[in-house]
């Protein structure tokens, strides 16, 4: 004897409730993305050998960002995941800076700043979706990419100052994910909302 469970609806009324609205999938080509990636990691190892020069004074006391920026270097900071919000935090964190690399080949992907680092990309944050449609791009080819994040905790406290810093290094790196740098490098993987 065969049980069959009956719905409390008719199939006319379940009609829709069943479909997923997928974004269109990233379509790259395998030649399009490794070039892409070579010129921003050509431009930026550029910018590791020739740090950018600017003329000092007798009196600063507090260095400019323009000085901080080139003792701050993106590739040599603690790895962490990506997903690192979704872990349980024991505070909100601290002032900081961040760095979204793909250290596969290396390139700094984005650039950006938080007064709680621990807190930061809870909820909606543009990034994420960046950096899953270029993460997804290279799974139809098989290549390999290793996208992972960074803080630098010693960036200033104060708002502002903080933010003058995000844009130098930003501006320093040309970073391709920040919205300053999609003329710079064109934007194949902001995608759909």
């Amino acid at each position: 004897m065969v049980s069959e469970q009956k719905s409390l609806f008719s199939t006319a009324e379940l009609r829709g409730c069943y479909t997923v609205n997928r974004p269109l999938a990233l379509v790259i080509s395998q030649e399009a993305l490794q070039e892409w990636k070579l010129r921003v990691f050509q431009y930026q190892q550029q910018v590791k050998i020739s740090p950018s020069v600017r003329q000092g004074t007798l009196f600063d006391l507090i260095p400019t960002a323009e000085e901080i920026v080139n003792q701050v270097n993106p590739f040599e900071l603690p790895q962490q995941n990506t997903e690192f919000w979704r872990w349980q935090a024991t505070d909100e964190g601290v002032s900081a800076l961040y760095f979204v690399i793909d250290y596969e080949l290396p390139i700094l992907l984005y650039v950006g700043e938080t007064v709680k680092s621990n807190m930061r990309w809870k909820g909606e944050h543009d990034c994420k979706r960046y950096i899953l449609n270029y993460v997804s791009a290279h799974r139809p080819y098989n290549l390999p990419v290793a996208v992972n994040i960074g803080f630098w905790a010693q960036a200033p406290v104060k708002t502002r100052d903080r933010q003058r810093l995000e844009s130098a290094l930003i501006y320093h790196w040309r970073s391709p994910f920040n919205k300053e740098n999609w003329e710079f490098w064109g934007t194949p993987f902001i995608g759909e909302k």
